[in-house]
């Protein structure tokens, strides 16, 4: 069969009956090994343990599971992971007739198909998919993650498998540019910017400089952890060129909802108490009820601000970004739009206004990949 002959010429050349050679072929249960003089690729020896399983170990389970051996049971015989048993089983198994509950191996053909698979590189989803890869560009353009995409390739082709990735898919057509399967460019339009990954760093830990006592994240109400009860929100500051110029955001954590505050006074602490105290008045009274924001020294005015709008603030521990997740995976989408080290004061209201509402509108993963916008009009409907 190798040198290119059918089954039923390979069997007549070698004389012998064409079930007798798919089995010799394909291999069988019952702890019968191959016949001698097949091709010396039909038998390896492994040399040493592998990652990959060998053909004697896939013999194995071929002669084990009509033995009604659990996956386990296996497993621990093969010194291998139960996943790696059960992996195999799904992959290159087959139910038995007239009992689905019980399945077989073919060890050889599935010895064959596995040395076939692992060459690399292998070409990608991506590239082998001028539609697919079309509509990833698109997006990419439009600022969209890659996981946003994911799912939107799902809801838009829900039939169509081959249309069907994972965000780590993109990534590496972004990354691993010996596929050329996305453009180098196109990793510009990644909410970090970056064509290559880079390791997380810890914050450096923040000192406390308010003369008046903070009220700290622990004392925040229980309801505001959960998303249930709408009204809390999280703020902080998008610095610009030299840490002057600056942009207030504010999210709203039921919906993920962004306001963005115009501060063309600065960022001292009375100029962001007052962009606030006039941004926060549009909101309904019953979606003010908390705001949490990290230590910066811009909040100095925080008691004043609680006094005009009635709005308790509660402040992060020093160096804990994550306690503000929404805020802070907001901030990292404006910086598509305000990169760092540019000049923030030439972006008028208008502008702001304009990000906000393309980011409103844009699927969230953590809203069931339902728009802010739409969140929050639902939101307001029930109220009224």
């Amino acid at each position: 069969m190798q040198l290119g002959f059918g089954s039923l010429e390979a069997c007549r050349r070698v004389g012998v009956n064409p079930r007798a050679g798919r089995e010799w072929c394909n291999g069988r249960p019952g702890g019968r090994k191959k016949p001698p003089g097949l091709p010396a690729h039909a038998v390896r020896v492994a040399s040493g343990r592998s990652r990959y399983l060998t053909e004697d170990e896939r013999i194995h389970i071929a002669d084990r599971l009509p033995e009604k051996a659990t996956v386990r049971a296996i497993a621990a015989e093969l010194g291998r992971s139960p996943s790696t048993v059960s992996r195999e089983i799904r992959r290159n198994g087959m139910p038995l007739r007239g009992d689905r509950s019980r399945w077989a191996c073919r060890p050889h053909a599935a010895q064959r198909r596995a040395e076939q698979r692992r060459p690399r590189p292998k070409p990608g989803k991506i590239g082998q998919n001028p539609e697919l890869r079309d509509f990833i560009k698109d997006h990419l353009t439009l600022r969209w993650s890659p996981e946003q995409i994911c799912h939107a390739l799902r809801r838009r082709f829900p039939d169509r498998p081959e249309m069907h990735v994972v965000h780590e898919t993109i990534y590496q057509a972004l990354y691993l540019q010996g596929r050329g399967e996305l453009r180098r460019e196109l990793s510009r339009a990644l909410r970090t910017g970056r064509a290559m990954r880079r390791p997380q760093r810890q914050a450096h830990s923040r000192k406390q400089r308010f003369t008046h006592p903070m009220v700290m994240i622990s004392d925040r109400p229980a309801e505001a952890d959960d998303r249930a009860v709408p009204g809390h929100w999280e703020g902080d500051l998008i610095v610009g060129k030299d840490h002057r110029p600056a942009i207030a955001t504010l999210v709203e954590r039921g919906t993920c909802y962004l306001m963005l505050v115009h501060l063309p006074q600065g960022n001292s602490a009375a100029a962001v108490r007052d962009a606030l105290v006039d941004t926060v008045q549009t909101v309904p009274e019953h979606l003010r009820r908390s705001l949490t924001w990290d230590q910066g020294s811009e909040m100095a005015g925080h008691h004043t601000f609680s006094v005009a709008t009635g709005i308790p603030v509660y402040f992060c521990d020093p160096g804990s970004p994550w306690q503000r997740g929404s805020n802070e995976n907001t901030n990292g989408l404006l910086r598509q739009h305000f990169p760092k080290g540019t000049d923030l004061s030439r972006h008028a209201i208008e502008h702001l206004d304009a990000v906000a509402a393309e980011l409103n509108s844009r699927p969230r993963k953590t809203l069931g990949w339902e728009p802010p916008a739409e969140r929050l009009a639902k939101l307001l409907a029930t109220a009224s």
